[in-house]
């Protein structure tokens, strides 16, 4: 059994929002797992709601869980101020995707803290696309790509170790 629960005035809401004024007013029906695991739906009249075989005893879906099942240090894949991969990088990557076994994937990309804060996330943004390009290449289904840029550091940016753990691309296994 699936659980459709409606979603009114939520992250949702502003998706659709967002997908009606880049499709002209249409909506296209499709199914996505967003950042917390949870499977949403939007028909093409609009309605939308939550897939879950699983409710909690308030009839709220339960869904999937998320872990980070992937961290790349940037300095290994990326050159400074890079967002492309190298072929031998590609390759490792494909590897981690087929091995996964993940339903979906989160893409995350982090920096350390040298250069602005606009850079920092565009850097960390596009880098963490790169990745995507080659989950997807490897068929790997992509939920969600994001750029941190410094704001979520692993560790401290006042040391050169410290800054290399930042540098980082965290992949997230949806199951």
């Amino acid at each position: 059994m699936i659980t459709m629960l409606s979603l009114q005035g939520t992250v949702a809401d502003a998706q659709t929002a967002s997908q009606r004024d880049r499709d002209g007013g249409q909506y296209i029906p499709t199914i996505w797992v967003d950042p917390d695991g949870c499977e949403h739906w939007v028909m093409d009249d609009g309605a939308e709601g939550y897939m879950s075989p699983h409710t909690n005893r308030q009839g709220i879906p339960v869904c999937r869980r998320g872990n980070v099942c992937g961290v790349m240090q940037s300095d290994q894949f990326f050159a400074t101020d890079s967002h492309r991969i190298s072929s031998s990088g590609q390759a490792r990557l494909r590897d981690f995707f087929r091995q996964a076994n993940a339903t979906s994937y989160i893409i995350t990309g982090h920096t350390d803290s040298r250069a602005s804060d606009a850079y920092n996330m565009r850097l960390s943004l596009n880098r963490a696309h790169s990745v995507a390009k080659v989950a997807q290449s490897s068929g790997a289904r992509i939920s969600d790509v994001r750029g941190y840029g410094e704001r979520q550091p692993a560790a401290s940016n006042g040391s050169a170790s410290g800054m290399a753990k930042n540098r980082r691309v965290e992949i997230i296994c949806i199951r």
